[in-house]
């Protein structure tokens, strides 16, 4: 019988687990020195490895035969609990299994000796469909273990877990798993089957898995069952996932730059007359648009097609309007009655957006020049006149055109600061942090996420609050505003560095500003004046900067 490659490639040692390197080597060095809890939390997406990783915990710290804490896989016990044949070794869904007579009856067998291993296991999947009474009844064994007894739990929804619970468990977040990972996991897999492949097959299938190496894997098997010839071909590829070809993104983006609406239309069109869905097409859009600008931003160039190289051409204030014309229509596609319709309203808005942003010459531009020549021609007779008269005139004031500003909350910026003067060695080290993690959090999240985080910098962190400097303040604000990715981002910073911070986003001329008034703040009256009178008084006069008064 046909064996699924996410069983037959599952990891059974600490060291073949792909992109959760600090838990394996974690749970290998508590193996290793004997220092096992009583309880585990293993939290993380789907297919990111929470319950092999239980497994192997499992066998590594039952082998008789383990070696720097990887089991051996050989000997009587490991093959039972990889076959799920061990008395000792109990996986229990909690989906199914829920109920408070289903946790007492754990707890009642919890109390007897392991038969043939050194520790009794239960690894309960899914924890958090346990209902209340569940949890409470959980929570009496775990304040009460019995020696020799280790509760593994995994959830995909940590949020649920009472924190009653989280208090008594060790926790480990596994991350979604990185698609150079999972691409070169994918590689090693073809190799050993004996299988050609397209580069940009795997790539197509890794960004379609999202971070979780077991519906790579799925995706990969359905790509073999339709591959013929061995060969896991872009076509195939694009064909499972129900991905857009680059051709025809290519075409599409090429033609909303042009502002031809009715051909881009028409490559919409086509896409849904081949059985493309329209929310794919949206999330692929978005994709493309990222590529662009990690592109523009210096990154590798994944695509090497002429038109995308023609597409280059978008500015980033274009790119990023369009990503938030997509975002916001994302969701009506998604779920509407008429996504097709819902689709082609987006094309037309991103057709018009692209126009309206490039119009940068006003139709009444000969008026305008005029109005600005005779105001200077006024400025230079009154100025004449001014200094024949020996009068001082004031120049005529022209009123100034709105400008997009974004509020700052300057008062707490300062206050930050102030607390980073207090403690400035755990103020470095927290940057610190957050720098080396910069790129971890970049990959991790979304592509309309890291889209708006492109162009900004870590510039100031303590436990609290981490500043983002941004060189567009339209980012700055839109990142404030998105709750979701404030809690994403102190996640990943809980995994990775121990600490949970918000996100303070502002521009980078508003917080240069505020680290001028910041450090003037700081000097003395003497200093302070000492600066102005530089500043000030002309060096012909410096020897009378002793006698000289400076006032507003």
């Amino acid at each position: 019988m046909y064996q699924a490659l996410y069983r037959k490639y599952r990891s059974q040692t600490f060291g073949e687990m792909v992109g959760q390197k600090v838990i394996s080597t974690t749970l290998r060095q508590a193996v290793e020195s004997g220092k096992i809890s009583h309880a585990y939390l293993f939290s993380g997406p789907r297919g990111t490895g929470k319950t092999s990783a239980a497994k192997i915990f499992a066998k590594a710290m039952n082998c008789p035969n383990q070696v720097n804490g990887e089991p051996c896989n050989h000997c009587d016990i490991c093959r039972d609990i990889t076959n799920g044949s061990l008395e000792d070794v109990i996986e229990i869904d909690a989906a199914s299994n829920n109920g408070v007579d289903e946790i007492r009856e754990i707890r009642d067998k919890s109390t007897y000796a392991p038969s043939r291993a050194t520790y009794k296991v239960y690894i309960i999947d899914e924890v958090h469909m346990l209902s209340t009474g569940a949890f409470n009844a959980l929570l009496k064994t775990l304040e009460e273990p019995t020696e020799n007894v280790v509760f593994i739990l995994a959830t995909t929804e940590l949020h649920k877990i009472p924190a009653t619970i989280l208090s008594r468990v060790q926790r480990f977040e596994f991350k979604a798993i990185k698609q150079a990972a999972i691409k070169e996991h994918l590689a090693s897999i073809l190799k050993k089957e004996g299988m050609t492949f397209d580069d940009e097959a795997l790539t197509i299938i890794a960004r379609r898995a999202e971070g979780g190496m077991r519906d790579a894997l799925s995706i990969l098997d359905q790509a073999l069952s339709l591959s013929s010839d061995n060969n896991v071909s872009q076509a195939v590829a694009e064909e499972i996932t129900g991905s857009i070809g680059l051709t025809a993104l290519d075409s599409f983006v090429a033609n909303v730059r042009n502002q031809e609406t009715s051909r881009a239309l028409s490559n919409l069109e086509t896409l849904f007359d081949n059985g493309k869905s329209m929310s794919r097409f949206a999330t692929d859009l978005l994709e493309y648009f990222r590529d662009l600008l990690i592109v523009q931003a210096g990154g590798e160039n994944s695509h090497h097609s002429p038109l995308f190289e023609e597409n280059l051409s978008l500015g980033q204030d274009h790119l990023f309007q369009m990503i938030d014309t997509v975002t916001t229509a994302l969701p009506q596609i998604k779920t509407g009655t008429h996504p097709k319709i819902y689709a082609e309203m987006l094309t037309i808005k991103l057709s018009e957006t692209y126009a309206q942003v490039t119009q940068e010459i006003p139709e009444n531009l000969q008026e305008e020049l005029d109005s600005l020549r005779h105001e200077v021609e006024e400025l230079r007779k009154a100025l004449k006149e001014g200094q024949s008269q020996g009068q001082g005139l004031a120049a005529p004031t022209r009123k100034a055109k709105p400008t997009y500003q974004y509020k700052v909350d300057s008062e707490k910026i300062l206050t930050i600061m102030r607390e980073t003067m207090e403690n400035p060695q755990k103020s470095r080290q927290c940057l610190d942090a957050l720098k080396a993690t910069w790129s971890e959090i970049l990959d991790s999240i979304s592509p309309q996420y890291r889209a708006l985080l492109n162009g900004s910098e870590p510039v100031l962190a303590n436990q609290e609050n981490a500043i983002l400097a941004f060189n567009a303040a339209f980012n700055a604000e839109q990142v404030m505003k998105r709750s979701d990715l404030n809690a994403i981002f102190g996640n990943i910073m809980s995994s990775a560095a121990g600490f949970s911070p918000n996100i303070m986003a502002v521009p980078k001329a508003e917080f240069e500003k505020l680290r001028t008034e910041f450090a003037r703040s700081l000097k003395s009256k003497e200093e302070l004046e000492k600066e102005d009178r530089e500043e000030y008084i002309p060096k012909e006069l410096e020897f009378l900067s002793d006698v000289v008064e400076i006032e507003d």
